[in-house]
């Protein structure tokens, strides 16, 4: 059994999907919170729940008494993807990305303590690397400038990790991820927003020039690649990018293209807290985990487009957030 919290989230019910497909048992936690779409983590949740080997509880990772959920057996992996994320949402309310981001991985970690499970993997962030001008970024950057509460909420959860590691021999693997998109993706995040915009003919708002540049991630590569990571490595970070960066303007053209529409695009000011560009350096991720990102970005643009018309009829109405 493997325990998946944020199993109703965008990257962790990929993972489940795939655990379960593999003919594992999944023990999902999440506490179905309104940081974005409800319906949208509802969706997720329902293509989950009706399977057998998934079992689910409605539980925040935040509050102490998390720590005290039995099992019949000890688990064999618990993979924290429960997050608060979103660079911007955390410079509004910085209290609620530490309670579930620091405190949600320290119930975790102490959960692995005492229930002796194995294995921990902690779903982190490429935000970590700030405003580095050395690109691709590697994992042997200093992380000790983040830029927003988000990235350091990350940054904290990271260090106790070690913390852990060190005093108590768990097997410890934390994934920075880079800019993740694809279907039923976070409604805060461009891609969704984009595709939703452009498909209702409404404006599309673009910080900054449009020609910041993102390493977009197709999300199954990262659930296979978070799968991977359950083996034994001793304590590693590993980057999980697509090694391909694409500026905003080239993933609206992609979209417009996709589409058949033209995007009315307006420009704002740029927000303090983003970064230009990222890039990842994943030859870590190649050498220890054996992974390689295989979804090129017209592919996932062209799955995101189906995954939105086949959903429009509640998709084009809910919430798209900050």
């Amino acid at each position: 059994m493997i325990i998946v919290t944020g199993c109703s989230g965008f990257i962790a019910s990929r993972v489940c999907t795939m655990l379960l497909d593999a003919g594992e048992e999944v023990y999902g936690v999440d506490n179905m919170n309104d940081a974005y779409a409800p319906e949208l983590k509802k969706w997720r949740l329902e293509q989950l729940i009706d399977r057998p080997q998934f079992k689910f509880l409605e539980a925040d990772i935040s509050k102490p008494e998390i720590q005290d959920i039995e099992f019949n057996e000890t688990p064999k992996a618990l993979l924290n993807l429960a997050a608060r994320a979103g660079v911007r949402q955390s410079v509004e309310n910085p209290w609620v990305f530490y309670e579930s981001n620091c405190i949600g991985t320290l119930n975790m970690l102490e959960l692995c303590r005492k229930l002796s499970i194995p294995k921990f993997v902690l779903s982190s962030t490429s935000s970590l690397y700030g405003a580095h001008k050395i690109s691709p970024f590697s994992e042997d950057l200093s992380t000790d400038k983040p830029l927003s509460p988000y990235a350091a909420s990350k940054k904290a959860a990271e260090s106790l990790s070690f913390s852990y590691h060190h005093l108590y021999d768990i097997d410890i693997t934390i994934l920075r991820y880079f800019t993740v998109y694809g279907p039923a993706g976070r409604p805060d995040m461009s891609i969704f927003r984009f595709a939703r915009w452009i498909t209702e003919g409404h404006s599309l708002s673009v910080t900054g020039d449009g020609n910041q540049e993102r390493d977009f991630t197709y999300v199954d590569d990262v659930a296979e690649g978070t799968i991977l990571a359950m083996k034994p490595l001793g304590y590693e970070i590993i980057n999980l990018g697509s090694d391909n960066p694409i500026s905003i303007n080239q993933a609206i053209s992609k979209l417009e293209n996709t589409i058949g529409k033209k995007a009315d695009i307006v420009f704002e000011p740029t927000h303090p807290a983003d970064i230009f560009a990222t890039w990842a350096d994943i030859d870590k991720a190649r050498k220890i985990l054996g992974w390689q990102p295989s979804t090129s970005f017209d592919s996932g643009i062209e799955n995101v487009v189906n995954w939105y018309n086949s959903q429009r009829s509640w998709a084009s109405t809910i919430e798209l957030g900050n």
